[in-house]
């Protein structure tokens, strides 16, 4: 792929991205899929169009489409593109039908698990697994390998929904982690991930004037799950390029690139088994919601997100060309820094209910939940 076809996938997914971004604003509003704010969120802006990731969905289709017309190296790999446009499509439906009803868990969990079946039957898999310290490869069974490629699809996806709780926080987040993701993929020769990360960067880089804050449309959870899908499957592509180069630790870079939103989902399932709290309940000690309290405006707290995923992308990018026992202290070192930052952060801490909201010594858990989409 030369860097001008290169720009052109770019630009052409973030082209129509932007342009179809207010006509889905107005679709949103006309079938009455808008924010309803509550005490759990973030945003106190009723009426708020969600659907956003309808926008992010055509951008990424087009670019495809485009890669296909130009025949780039990677695009006639049999059923890839395919399987992630049929498995895209059932999380775009469920986010929808979200946004517009409100569903519960059990219809979302179960949409999931179909798409990332989907993917797998068309060749989107964790199949073989090398122990890092003596090199020996393992292939997974196909129960097991199943199980494996569903957990990490669905807790992507999930993931990057719920680090969606500020305007413009999953969209920045997710390009960040999709340029990321692209050049890793880049690096172990695979262009089927190189065009995907391509695509999606275009398409968020094309909704995201329109998200950041102060936002004029939400992702809502259809754009929140299609991002994670995608980010999801362009993960296991790097992976698998990884694991063919025989590179060492090859399950730590998606790990580090998606460190942000995985941190995040870890913590708060930590959090509520510690505090005898159902798993999928809600609170407000997320890592934005720490952010804003200490920053107390949406926009520094995003950037700060920003500059922090930046941080861990850069980290992953650096181990990718790492080898031997250099890797393994290198991974060490960023573990005890991450574990240092999150104490810094405070997110070890005081799990007390803190004052009502607007008073001077409010905390984090005073903040609201969510910005619109839950």
């Amino acid at each position: 792929m030369t860097l001008l076809e290169a720009g052109l996938l770019l630009g052409a997914s973030a082209l129509v991205s932007g342009i179809s971004t207010p006509l889905v604003a107005k679709l949103a509003r006309t079938v009455d899929a808008v924010d309803r704010p509550n005490e759990r969120k973030v945003s106190d802006r009723a009426g708020m169009p969600l659907l956003g990731g309808l926008a992010v969905a055509l951008g990424c289709t087009v670019g495809l489409s485009l890669a296909l017309q130009l025949g780039l190296e990677g695009t006639g790999q049999s059923g890839y593109f395919e399987g992630f446009l049929i498995g895209a499509s059932l999380v775009l439906v469920i986010g929808a039908f979200d946004d517009r009803y409100g569903l519960g868990a059990p219809p979302k969990l179960l949409a999931q698990i179909a798409a990332a079946s989907v993917v797998f039957y068309f060749g989107v898999r964790i199949e073989e697994f090398r122990e890092p310290l003596s090199g020996i490869e393992f292939q997974l069974p196909l129960w097991l390998s199943f199980t494996v490629t569903t957990l990490w699809i669905v807790g992507v996806t999930n993931a990057l929904n719920l680090i969606d709780g500020l305007d413009g926080e999953a969209t920045g987040v997710g390009a960040i982690i999709a340029l990321t993701l692209a050049i890793v993929c880049w690096q172990v020769e695979q262009p089927s991930g190189v065009v995907l990360g391509l695509v999606l960067l275009g398409a968020l880089l094309g909704f995201l004037p329109f998200n950041f804050p102060p936002a004029r449309i939400f992702l809502g959870d259809t754009g929140a799950y299609f991002i994670g899908f995608a980010l999801a499957i362009l993960a296991l592509e790097g992976y698998q390029g990884g694991h063919r180069k025989a590179a060492v630790l090859t399950f730590a870079i998606p790990l580090l690139a998606l460190a942000v939103p995985i941190l995040d989902t870890l913590l708060s399932i930590y959090r509520r088994l510690r505090n005898h709290q159902p798993v999928f309940s809600a609170d407000r000690r997320h890592m934005h919601h720490r952010l804003l309290a200490s920053r107390g405006d949406q926009r520094p707290a995003v950037l700060a997100l920003y500059f922090l995923t930046g941080c861990f992308c850069i980290i992953a990018l650096s181990f990718s060309q790492l080898q031997g026992y250099t890797a393994f202290i290198f991974f060490g070192a960023v573990v005890i820094l991450t574990f240092r930052l999150l104490r810094n952060m405070g997110v070890f801490g005081d799990d007390t209910e803190p004052p009502p909201p607007g008073t001077a010594s409010a905390t984090p858990e005073s903040l609201p939940e969510k910005e619109g989409e839950q």
